[in-house]
């Protein structure tokens, strides 16, 4: 369990260093890393919704964020993360997550 917090720790970390990063290049030469950098976070969520098996059919994943709605992304991300690695416990772990992916198919993942 404690393997699974830190590596969640490592991926907050990246993501607050390619915010920062993104802030200092100007917004016309950051184009293509801002819309990969929204759709990491966009999935983020997805897997998120995934977990707690809710409807994820709705949610974008190829949207394009500017930086401020980046940094609220990985607020958001970072506590919801937060909130289910604190109330996981060993067995959870073992639980299969059902869920559909973006194209209507469903698949199972322990």
């Amino acid at each position: 369990m404690e393997t699974i917090k830190r590596m969640y720790e490592h991926l907050h970390w990246a993501n607050q260093r390619i915010l920062e990063a993104l802030k200092t290049i100007e917004p016309v030469n950051s184009h293509k890393a801002r819309r990969f950098f929204s759709h990491i976070l966009c999935s983020e969520q997805v897997w998120l919704s995934r977990i707690y098996g809710k409807d994820n059919s709705l949610l974008p994943l190829w949207s394009e964020h500017g930086l401020e709605d980046c940094e609220e992304l990985v607020n958001r991300n970072e506590q919801s993360f937060s909130e289910l690695l604190s109330s996981l416990t060993e067995a959870d772990l073992d639980q299969q997550i059902k869920y559909k992916n973006s194209k209507g198919m469903e698949f199972q993942t322990c």
